[in-house]
Formats: C-alpha cells, sequence, structure tokens
C-alpha cells in the first residue's frame, strides 16, 4: 500500500511538471472562513478566495459574495472554468445576481467575454447573491484552467 502511494505521488509530481496548456484542478473553497483563500492548487498557483460583503433578510435570508481568482502564475490564463452544486442557489432572477461571470447551462461559472484574460500576477473579482445564510454558503472548485 505505501509503494501505491509513493508511485503515485512519482507519477503526480512528472505529470505536473510536464508543460500543458489545460490544467484540471478541482480544489473546493472552504466557506467556513472568511475570507478563506484555497491552498495553491497543484504547481498552477491559482486560488478562490470567497468572502462574505452582506446579509439581509427580506421574506428570506440573502447573501453577498465576492470572489477573488488570484492568478500567482508567470502566464496569462485564458479562461477558468469553475464548478458549483447544489449550494449555489441564486437569489431570482439568477441573471441579475451573478456579475463578471457567466453561468452555463450545466451551472458552472465561465469568464465573460468581455474578460479576454486574468494577467501573470493579477487577480479578477465576480459575486453574486444567495438564498441563504452566510453559514450556507455555496461551495466552489477550479474544475478547469486554459492558460494564454
Amino acid at each position: 500500500m505505501k509503494t501505491i502511494g509513493i508511485l503515485c505521488v512519482l507519477l503526480f509530481v512528472a505529470f505536473a511538471s510536464a508543460e500543458t496548456d489545460h490544467y484540471n484542478p478541482r480544489p473546493t473553497i472552504n466557506p467556513s472562513q472568511n475570507p478563506s483563500p484555497t491552498p495553491p492548487i497543484g504547481e498552477s498557483g491559482v486560488t478562490l478566495t470567497q468572502k462574505v460583503i452582506g446579509s439581509w433578510f427580506s421574506g428570506q435570508y440573502y447573501t453577498q459574495y465576492d470572489v477573488v481568482i488570484q492568478n500567482n502564475m508567470n502566464r496569462n490564463i485564458k479562461n477558468i472554468v469553475i464548478d458549483t452544486d447544489y449550494t449555489f442557489r441564486l437569489r431570482q432572477p439568477a441573471s441579475a445576481n451573478l456579475w463578471n461571470m457567466v453561468m452555463l447551462s450545466n451551472g458552472d461559472l465561465v469568464l465573460p467575454s468581455y474578460q479576454n484574460s486574468i494577467n501573470a500576477h493579477a487577480s479578477y473579482t465576480f459575486g453574486f447573491i444567495l438564498e441563504g445564510t452566510p453559514s450556507t454558503p455555496a461551495r466552489l472548485a477550479i474544475k478547469s484552467i486554459i492558460y494564454e
């Protein structure tokens, strides 16, 4: 069992050090801390930080969040795909409660057409309003990154 673990680590290091145009991490933002950056993913150096902006009650609870995508790489990000799950319950109408990202029909979030890239060592912020309190945040995960 120990040998299999060592073999897996060696294979991971070999693949991570290879030059690729696509990287497919899947870290999850831990929303229990505010803000809560994910550790750098593999060698990608791209992090997500989710922060509560405010919360209010208007017939039900709503919470506004900002998410910062930080590109710590020496390469520009051409596009990034962020995975959502059932916890991503946008206030309706959804189109008015998500900004600086586009939600695909499968629920994934991608950069809008007006944002051509996230430059090396730069950040990009998007936001949304969810149904629920800060104790019920969305779980977000980087699904893939495409570099320029």
